[in-house]
């Protein structure tokens, strides 16, 4: 065959691949996937260990706390709580964060059920070993209850996510309660921490009485929204209301060019999963759950504590996925350029995963643009496998935690990235 005419059959074959991905919504952009590490059960986080570039730590939802070690997973747990979790469906160790300074603390924090099923946000350090934590310094937070644990009235939508924003202070992600279409409206009631976000300062000295039944763990930040002001009798560790279930929330990284912003993966109920964008700072927003599902009314026999509500900034309906897994921003450097500042996030119950760009208006507010699929060039739905998260590693790489698998996975490119510092040599 001459060389014309095989470059024209290739030219054929590469068109009609463009039409049929055209034909099933879905673009090619040079991306992959590589196994990072295995031999995990039911994983839903993955952490990036910030004293040791070759350290992540996995956490799986029967309370284990694995390492992965240059992609190896290790013989011995960072932590097993399993004698101290309840687990299945929705229930179990669903989060993890790493203090700011961990480096010099080792404090870190975890989300777990307690055997009752309560949530539990508890802080650890890490023992002299470093890949492995001191299971006796313990110590579960107390909320405005008085109890070490907040309540769950039901099985489902407990939340888990738990996360370091770029001020410092801890952020935790709590689900309406459970049920179906929040029968108590719990996302929409001031004296409630269900179905919100909430924000500490867990930068506080160790308690010298750890016992002491006034002894909480962390503080109110002074400039929380509702310290001061908001609906009468709203608890001050409130940052913003009516969430369904956000299981899986992020920030835009400042530190890697980013504008800080929260991006919020809140998974809906029988129609709509959505995706919320608030600007570094603004807290004191309504998210409209349960009056809202997505951008469309849903239960509205009472109304919304306060308005206005802030509007998803992206949803699909069902025939799309059913259950959102909230992502990040990139910020790294191995993907091409195109992909800088665009929102990588999935479906749980599909295997589908989807990036899109974030059109940043005067006013700070995103605008959802591009919405891509990259299912089919990651290995599609059974490789990907039920996506419970994503993480970033230490140059702000993607991984993604496939649930069902048991594995962690890389977002890659295959496209070489461009070379720098070139120059021109004369002969």
């Amino acid at each position: 065959m001459r060389r014309s005419t095989a470059g024209a059959v290739l030219g054929l074959v590469i068109a009609l691949t463009i039409l049929l991905l055209a034909g099933t919504g879905e673009a090619q952009s040079g991306l992959s996937i590589s196994v990072h590490a295995t031999g995990f059960t039911t994983p839903v986080a993955v952490v990036q260990d910030p004293t040791n570039r070759a350290v992540q730590f996995v956490v799986e939802q029967g309370g284990r706390i694995g390492v992965a070690q240059s992609g190896a997973r290790l013989p011995t747990d960072f932590l097993n709580l399993a004698g101290s979790v309840s687990s299945g469906g929705e229930r179990g160790l669903l989060g993890m964060a790493l203090a700011p300074d961990y480096a010099s603390s080792g404090r870190f924090y975890v989300n777990f059920t307690n055997s009752a099923g309560h949530t539990v946000v508890a802080r650890f350090r890490r023992s002299a070993t470093p890949l492995v934590a001191d299971a006796a310094s313990r110590f579960d937070l107390r909320w405005p209850t008085g109890n070490r644990f907040i309540e769950q009235p039901y099985v489902n939508h407990n939340g888990g996510n738990l996360m370091f924003g770029p001020d410092g202070f801890l952020y935790i992600g709590m689900g309406d309660g459970g049920s179906a279409n929040d029968p108590e409206n719990r996302a929409q009631t001031p004296g409630t921490l269900l179905g919100k976000m909430l924000r500490i300062d867990v930068n506080v000295p160790d308690d010298p009485n750890p016992a002491s039944p006034t002894t909480a763990g962390y503080n109110v930040p002074a400039n929380n929204p509702f310290v001061s002001s908001g609906p009468a009798g709203t608890l001050p560790e409130i940052w913003s209301f009516g969430l369904r279930n956000p299981w899986r929330f992020s920030f835009d990284d400042p530190s890697r060019g980013g504008t800080g912003a929260l991006v919020i993966g809140d998974v809906g109920q029988g129609s709509y999963e959505e995706v919320d964008y608030e600007p570094a700072g603004r807290g004191g927003r309504n998210y409209g759950w349960r009056n809202r599902e997505g951008a469309h009314d849903n239960v509205t026999s009472s109304p919304p504590v306060f308005l206005p509500l802030t509007e998803p900034i992206h949803e699909y309906n069902h025939s799309v996925g059913q259950s959102i897994t909230g992502g990040f921003v990139y910020r790294g450097r191995s993907l091409p350029a195109t992909f800088q500042g665009r929102y990588f996030f999935a479906d749980f119950i599909r295997g589908r995963v989807w990036s899109m760009g974030l059109t940043i208006d005067g006013a700070g507010e995103a605008h959802a643009a591009n919405v891509t699929e990259h299912t089919g060039e990651l290995g599609g739905s059974t490789q990907l496998g039920n996506v419970s998260s994503f993480g970033i590693d230490t140059d702000g790489e993607l991984f993604i935690v496939s649930y069902s698998t048991g594995r962690i996975l890389r977002i890659i490119s295959l496209t070489p990235a461009a070379p720098t510092g070139l120059r021109i040599v004369r002969p």
